[in-house]
């Protein structure tokens, strides 16, 4: 029986000379693959919402194996997105990530808004940088590796001045320095910039005012965390990376 889902493309992949693979991620049922066929043709009735970042409605037949797509109708294509390639970038790492720690069909409607309100807001041009990291934050208790950050990891103080550990896999309070000596020596607004993004609902989340020291903070404290638990390697990282290299250069 033909079934409809509200989703968000994630990646698409070519399947022979005009079909597309889609990979999508859905308000109802979480991650999931569509066959496209013949969306690569220009006069095709799927072109349109067999595209990266493309928000719609995709009505399928679900079949044994690969779900097939009937027809589409979209939403937002997020336009501002699809034509600058910064933000573009930005984009591509929301949905590797997100691609990166789901697994197919496991249902998770917040993740969805989550994910839908940060493309809404890039595209709107808000500051992207910012954006990714607060879900590369949310995204650790999806990945399973959640850092302690409401109290030291140690001796479990709420208050007090506070450094990032990885060994430790959380804040270690001045107190409990020690233990680790290749902490992050982080800034306060750092630290309170880490819990407020774990903990703030997506639609509180009101425009953010990061300055380039505290940008890099969050980054570098970021990508070690994930570098050190998740296992995971990011193409759009990488690509990120780069491009901030020519900006320097």
């Amino acid at each position: 029986m033909i079934q409809k889902t509200e989703g968000i493309v994630l990646r698409t992949a070519s399947y022979g000379e005009s079909n597309v693979v889609l990979t999508v991620y859905t308000r109802e049922h979480g991650k999931m693959a569509m066959m496209a066929k013949g969306a690569k043709k220009p006069s095709s009735r799927l072109r349109s919402i067999s595209q990266p970042f493309v928000y719609g409605t995709f009505v399928y037949y679900p079949g044994k194996g690969m779900r097939t797509l009937s027809q589409g109708d979209v939403t937002d294509s997020f336009r501002s997105v699809r034509e600058d390639i910064v933000l573009t970038s930005y984009a591509s790492y929301l949905s590797e990530l997100l691609d990166k720690v789901t697994v197919d069909q496991e249902r998770n409607p917040y993740l969805f808004e989550l994910f839908w309100q940060l493309l809404r807001r890039i595209d709107e041009g808000e500051d992207a940088e910012v954006l990714i990291r607060l879900f590369e934050v949310k995204m650790t208790a999806v990945a399973g590796i959640q850092p302690v950050i409401d109290r030291c990891v140690n001796c479990g103080r709420q208050e007090g001045t506070f450094h990032f550990s990885i060994r430790e896999a959380g804040f270690l309070c001045h107190q409990c320095w020690e233990i680790d000596p290749y902490r992050f020596r982080i800034q306060p607004k750092t630290v309170r910039l880490l819990r407020t993004f774990f903990y703030i609902d997506v639609h509180r989340i009101g425009s953010v005012s990061v300055s380039a020291e505290t940008k890099k903070e969050l980054k570098d404290v970021l990508n070690s965390y994930y570098d050190s638990y998740a296992g995971i390697h990011l193409k759009a990282r990488r690509f990120l990376e780069q491009m901030e290299k020519w900006n320097v250069e």
